[in-house]
């Protein structure tokens, strides 16, 4: 008795971790989704939430890996970037997390301009590179915050039916 809630205390805190996730780069949140109702399902053996509704969720996680990464990599591609301008998103984005949601919403359009910036010396494309790589970082977070909660919502309405 005592195992299953400290199982479920797991699943439930890797679900809530997963949700951070899907807005703190760092933290793959909708694996960390998939693994926590996995969990949650398996604890009674598929009663309460069916093997389908973890199929179901594994490939929403999976659909927003590839979302997720499509949009910024398409972001930043169709305003030209270069290497350094990509390398600087990514370096962007790492010192983001330890600097508060300012940070995490702007360091990566900051990073991709001077990454770009350091590459070409063009400021107008910088400016450009730097806004289309945050603006697919935008439309990434919005299609996973979408999904996480679509599969919060599977799981409850799963877990109660």
């Amino acid at each position: 008795m005592w195992w299953d809630a400290t199982l479920w205390t797991i699943a439930i805190a890797m679900i809530l971790i997963g949700l951070v996730g899907t807005v703190v780069p760092i933290i793959p949140g909708l694996i960390f989704m998939f693994l926590g109702s996995w969990l949650a399902a398996s604890i009674d053996n598929y009663q309460q939430i069916s093997v389908f509704m973890v199929v179901v969720i594994g490939i929403l996680a999976a659909l927003g890996a590839v979302v997720d990464w499509v949009a910024q990599s398409m972001g930043a591609k169709r305003a030209g970037a270069s290497k350094l301008g990509i390398i600087g998103s990514v370096v962007g984005t790492i010192l983001g997390i330890f600097s508060g949601l300012w940070g995490l919403i702007f360091m990566p359009l900051l990073g991709a301009a001077i990454g770009e910036f350091l590459s070409n010396q063009d400021m107008v494309k910088s400016g450009k590179v730097g806004f289309a790589t945050w603006l697919g970082m935008i439309i990434g977070i919005t299609i996973k915050l979408g999904l996480a909660f679509t599969i919060i919502g599977l799981l409850v309405a799963d877990y109660l039916i």
